[in-house]
Formats: structure tokens, C-alpha cells, sequence
């Protein structure tokens, strides 16, 4: 071939070089397109067919080498549906062929990309800035899984997200083991329980079924005081009522006419011939007050055997409640007491009904502490407010057969009055040891057919999980709610979208939910560097990448975007090589053609 051969290389060493500065040319160009993938030029050199002595350098040809496999830098941004992979993948894509009315006909052909500045169309569609329409898998929002393995093109429509019923309430909390109620009185055992007998007839508000509990006996006691004697001592059962300084008497005498009341029922005090239980004359002494105090009580546990050190204890019995007053507070204070003093029968009532009714409302609330309350909703998303009250109905202070119990009571009705229903007792007896902890453990609790203020519940459980309700000491004396949480929610129009970490679609409703949306698709391929590049950045199958696989592919980055993996520095310096070689195959067809010249000249 010789010169002619020469020349022929050349013009091709001009045309590899030509082709490698158009790949050069498109990289520069794309340096600032969002995941533009470069395209390097591999120059291939072409032997002709000849003996291993007569071996030629031989021409050269071109061909591109992709590097889709090579990632760009990843960065933030600040549109929430903008979103980049980082590792292998491609996000599974669709172009319309065109459009009806507005809305795009797909052509059905997959392709795929690593451009993911998509963003919401008019018609919910998530479109990159290549027209280019996201595809992947709707979640099921009822399970919160994809429903299906085949990606289609997704849609978000400005539809109403359907109210959820609450079914459910996570509930921790820690009840103080000395409840701090309005009645409590740290100086009258079980004054902090929950009183059966002070309730409506009928209306006995512990759990259903709980049988009626026997009276008890209640009592209080006065301050030691003692007596005008010298020296002065402690009163006795044979101090007097009045008397003068210096004799075994009370420190301020009582007087003809003062009165006191025992439960309405009034002792009139005489200068003398008092009789019956309703007069005392002024010089009697204590122990015969305190027997005409226990005749007009009825009471079977006489006062007087309670009289120690000066100090007067009064009882209830088990007939009724005690309310004692006096006229004469001077002298009444003589005795230990100041203004009316009460003692409130333990146990009573018939048996438990769980519920509390309007007329005792008031009652209720003084001797119970507040649970906690929780906005949970109806069928149709109509937010009801459920209050809950704790109420402790025994106490492991008061000796063998009591146990530290508890009854949790949620409200019916905030405005209930008469026999009307306004506290529900949810019929379960909470028992805790001596360790603080629920025995046995009660996991959860069903509010069957619960109705709060005329709004239908359904029957929501409460989960209490492995030790959510404890009964430690708090010095605060109420209860202290570590979680209260529920799982309804009102209806909702999706507001806006985004990208979860977990390569989800994340919508975002009025009603204050997030809800996962759809599941991203994204692709690899076996040979990613051979996929057919198309407009816009994206990339179609051929044999030679294989089929795309679902499932191994990097993670999702939401607000972020890839850029392209275009170095220009490096660039720059292949231009310069490319200029210098072109040049040099210019060189070669001069020389050539000097040579070629200087044989013709021999012809002439």
C-alpha cells in the first residue's frame, strides 16, 4: 500500500479523532446536566491480513464506551419529590406518544433513568425535566405493603384519604400508690379509696357483678387536751363538762344552752335535770357526752374505750355516716375538735353496677384522680374526647384480705345529670403487689360498645403492653401518663408529596397524616454500560444489558439530585490530546502528499 496507505490511515486517524472530539464536545456540554453519564472514546486499531514479517501498524477505528455505572455527585435540594439513588439503579420510567384532552397516552415502552428531578403535573403525575413520567407500586393502605411487583405509571389525585375508626389505644401509665384525691385525709385509713356507700342507691360504681361490701366503722380523733386541774393533766372519760379553775374540768367550760349535733340530731346542754339523749347537763362529764353521742349514732364501738392520752376518738359505726358540730367552738376546741367534724362508713352499697350517674358526679371526681384524655374518632372521623379516671377501691394498708386495687373509669357523658350514665367503669380490677407491678398482668382491655357524649366508638382496645401500669409512690399523688395514643384519624385531602428514606412515595393529608403512597421501582442490569442511550438522560434495554432486575438496586435519597459525573478538568486534558493527535495525522497526509509530489517529479 505504501504512501497511499499513509494516507488513507491518516484521513482515518483524522476521523477517530474527529468522533473522540464530538464525545468530548457532548461531555462538556452536559457538565451541568442532572445525571448525565459521560461518554469516554475507545480507539481500536485495525491489522490488516498479512505474514508475520510484513506486519503493519494499521489503521484505527472508534467506538464509545458508556459509563453508566459511574455515579455523580449526590446533592441536596430543596423540592421534596426531587430525589437521587445512591448506588447502582435506574428509576423505571414512561414517555407519553402523545396526548388526549390533556392527559398522556403512554407508549408502553419502559425506560429508565437516573434524572430524578421529578415533580407533581397538573394531573398528579410525577414528570423529571425530561418528560419523563415515574413509574412504581402502590401501596396497600390498609396493610402499608405494595400491592402487586409490576411497575406502572404512578398517579397522585387530590382524593380525600377515608377516615379511620380509632380500634386502638396505647396506654402506659404509673397511678400513685396514696392517691392524692379531693377527700383523701392521711390521718383516716382508706380515706383515699373509693367509697361505695356514699353513692346513689343502685349505683354502686365498682366493676359489674363486685359484690356489696359490708359498712365499716370510721373514726376520727381530736388533739390531746387537758384538763383546769393543778397541775393539769390529761383529759379522761370523769373529766367535767364545765367547771371551775383548779378541779378535774374541761380548759373552757360548756354552758346552759349551747348545743351540740350529732347528725342533725341536736344534745342541749342543762344547768341541770337534763334528760333522754338529747340533754346533758353542763357539770356531766366526757364519757357521758360520749355515750349520748353513741346513742344518738348508733353506733356499737363506744367512744369512751378510744379516749387515750387526752385524745377523744370518734366513730361512725357501721349505721352511718358521722357529722358532729358545736355552738360553743371554744369549748368544743377544749375537747380536741374545730368545726364539724366527719367520718365517712367505709364499704356499703349494693352490688357494683360500673357506672357513675349524674347526682353523683361530684362525688365521683372527689374521690378519683384524673387519667389522662385522647382524641379518638368515630366511624366517620368525628373526634370524640375520651377522658379516663383512675379510682383505687382497696389498699394493702389496711391489713390481711386488702390488696392494692384499682378500677379505671373512661367518661360517658360530661353533662349527665339525674340517674343519667356520665362514668363507665371498663369492669376489670387492676391488682398490684408490693413491687409496684399489675398481678396478674392485664395486657389489654376492650370498651365494649363504647359511647362517649352520644357518638358511637365501636369497642377500641386499650393495650397496656408488659408493665405499662405501675403503682409507684409519687409525691404528687395523681397519675402520671407516660404515652396515650390512638390510631384513628378524620378525613384528609393530600396536600403535598415526597420521598421517604425507604424509596417510598410519602403523602402528606389536611388531617395531619403521612401516608406511604406508592414503593419507587428502581432497576439494575447485569450490563449497565450497555443500555442504548435517548433523549432526556434516559436509557433503553438492549441484549446486550439484559432485562431489568427489581429488588438489589442502591438506596433513594429524597431531596437530592445526582449530577453529572462529567469531570471537566478531565476533559480539558483529553481535548488538548486530541487536538495534538489530530494534528499529527494532518502532519502525516502533508508528508505524504510532499512524497507522493516528489514522485511524480521523477516522471517529468
Amino acid at each position: 500500500m505504501g504512501i497511499f496507505g499513509a494516507l488513507t490511515t491518516a484521513v482515518g486517524g483524522l476521523r477517530a479523532n474527529s468522533y473522540a472530539l464530538e464525545n468530548v464536545s457532548g461531555n462538556i456540554a452536559n457538565s451541568q446536566t442532572t445525571a448525565f453519564k459521560r461518554v469516554d472514546t475507545s480507539f481500536l486499531d485495525l491489522i490488516p491480513q498479512t505474514s508475520a514479517t510484513a506486519q503493519l501498524a494499521g489503521g484505527v477505528t472508534t467506538q464509545s464506551r458508556s459509563t453508566n455505572s459511574v455515579q455523580g455527585d449526590v446533592q441536596t435540594a430543596s423540592v421534596a419529590t426531587f430525589m437521587a439513588i445512591n448506588g447502582n439503579g435506574f428509576f423505571a420510567v414512561q414517555k407519553p406518544g402523545n396526548f388526549t384532552d390533556g392527559t398522556p397516552v403512554f407508549d408502553g415502552v419502559d425506560r429508565y433513568t437516573r434524572r430524578g428531578d421529578f415533580q407533581l403535573d397538573k394531573s398528579g403525575y410525577l414528570v423529571n425535566g425530561a418528560g419523563y413520567y415515574l413509574q412504581g407500586v402502590p401501596i396497600d393502605p390498609t396493610t402499608g405493603n405494595p400491592s402487586g411487583s409490576s411497575p406502572q405509571v404512578l398517579r397522585f389525585q387530590n382524593d380525600f384519604l377515608p377516615a379511620q375508626q380509632t380500634t386502638r389505644i396505647d396506654y402506659r401509665a404509673n397511678l400513685a400508690s396514696y392517691p392524692l384525691t379531693t377527700k383523701h385525709d392521711v390521718s383516716v385509713p382508706g380515706s383515699e379509696l373509693i367509697a361505695p356507700g356514699s353513692y346513689s342507691a343502685g349505683h354502686n360504681p365498682l366493676a359489674l357483678g363486685t359484690p356489696a361490701a359490708p359498712y365499716t366503722d370510721a373514726s376520727r380523733s381530736g388533739t390531746t387536751q387537758n384538763n383546769k386541774a393543778t397541775p393539769s393533766v390529761a383529759n379522761t372519760a370523769a373529766t367535767l363538762l364545765s367547771g371551775a379553775a383548779g378541779t378535774d374540768s374541761i380548759s373552757s367550760n360548756f354552758i346552759a344552752g349551747d348545743t351540740i349535733t350529732v347528725n342533725g340530731q341536736t344534745i342541749t346542754f342543762m344547768a341541770s335535770g337534763a334528760v333522754g339523749n338529747n340533754q346533758i347537763n353542763v357539770d356531766d362529764s366526757i364519757g357521758t357526752l360520749l355515750g349520748k353521742i353513741d346513742a344518738l349514732q348508733g353506733t356499737s364501738a363506744p367512744n369512751t374505750a378510744t379516749i387515750a392520752s387526752g385524745s377523744i376518738t370518734l366513730h361512725s359505726g357501721t349505721a352511718f355516716n358521722l357529722s358532729v358540730s358545736s355552738s360553743n367552738s371554744t369549748a368544743w376546741a377544749a375537747l380536741g375538735f374545730t368545726g364539724t367534724v366527719t367520718a365517712t362508713r367505709g364499704g356499703g352499697g349494693g352490688p357494683g353496677t360500673g357506672q357513675v350517674v349524674g347526682n353523683d358526679n361530684s362525688t365521683f371526681l372527689a374521690e378519683s384522680i384524673a387519667g389522662g384524655a385522647v382524641t379518638t374518632y368515630d366511624i366517620s372521623g368525628a373526634p370524640v374526647n375520651l377522658q379516663f379516671r383512675w379510682a383505687k377501691v382497696d389498699s394493702a394498708s389496711l391489713g390481711a384480705g386488702h390488696t392494692d386495687t384499682w378500677n379505671l373509669f373512661y367518661q360517658v357523658n360530661p353533662n349527665a345529670t339525674g340517674t343519667q350514665v356520665a362514668w363507665q367503669n371498663v369492669n376489670t380490677n387492676f391488682t398490684f403487689s408490693a413491687s409496684g407491678q399489675m398481678t396478674p398482668a392485664i395486657p389489654s382491655i376492650e370498651l365494649t360498645n363504647a359511647v362517649v357524649n352520644g357518638v358511637a366508638l365501636g369497642s377500641p382496645v386499650i393495650n397496656f403492653g408488659t408493665g405499662g401500669v405501675t403503682q409507684f409512690a409519687d409525691a404528687n399523688g395523681n397519675v402520671q401518663v407516660n404515652q396515650i395514643q390512638q390510631d384513628g384519624f378524620p378525613a384528609g385531602q393530600l396536600q403535598s408529596v415526597g420521598v421517604g428514606t425507604n424509596g417510598r412515595i410519602v403523602g402528606n393529608y389536611s388531617n395531619g397524616r403521612n401516608l406511604d403512597l406508592a414503593e419507587i421501582s428502581v432497576a439494575t442490569f447485569n450490563g449497565t454500560n450497555f443500555l442504548k442511550r435517548v433523549n432526556g438522560g434516559a436509557f433503553e434495554v438492549t441484549d446486550a444489558s439484559g432485562q431489568a432486575l427489581f429488588g438489589k438496586a442502591g438506596t433513594i435519597v429524597g431531596s437530592s439530585l445526582e449530577g453529572s459525573n462529567t469531570d471537566i478538568a478531565d476533559e480539558f486534558t483529553k481535548l488538548i490530546v486530541t487536538q495534538q493527535a489530530y494534528s499529527a495525522n494532518t502532519k502525516v497526509i502533508t508528508t505524504s502528499n510532499t512524497m507522493v509530489q516528489d514522485l511524480l517529479n521523477v516522471l517529468r
